[in-house]
């Protein structure tokens, strides 16, 4: 993780076609494909979770509302309302096991 950048699309693209030996426009749709999924499985109608064996779980959580309350400026000392925050929908990535050995 010295001075290396992290890959672009075009780079991601090129990295897999050479490892697969199948050709960019495959891998591309592949890609496309397993967004799609993705989409599908966190949506509305889908479970709400998908996992990519070996790599990550990504899962739909709901985030219970939050009333409003009093807080203190850190700069000023200024005692303030922080506003209420509704109910919502967050997707939370979790890394499984053989990720975490990898790094």
């Amino acid at each position: 993780m010295a001075d290396q950048k992290p890959l672009t699309k075009t780079q991601l693209l090129t990295e897999l076609s050479e490892r697969t030996g199948l050709t960019k426009k495959d891998v591309s749709d592949v890609l496309e494909h397993l967004e799609a999924l993705i989409q599908d499985q966190l949506g509305k109608k889908g479970p709400g979770q998908i996992t990519i064996p070996g790599l990550m779980k990504i899962a739909v959580k709901i985030r219970k509302k939050q009333p409003a309350k009093k807080g203190i400026n850190p700069r000023t000392g200024e005692e303030i309302m922080i506003a209420a925050k509704p109910q919502r929908k967050v997707v939370k990535v979790t890394a499984l096991k053989k990720l975490k050995e990898m790094v």
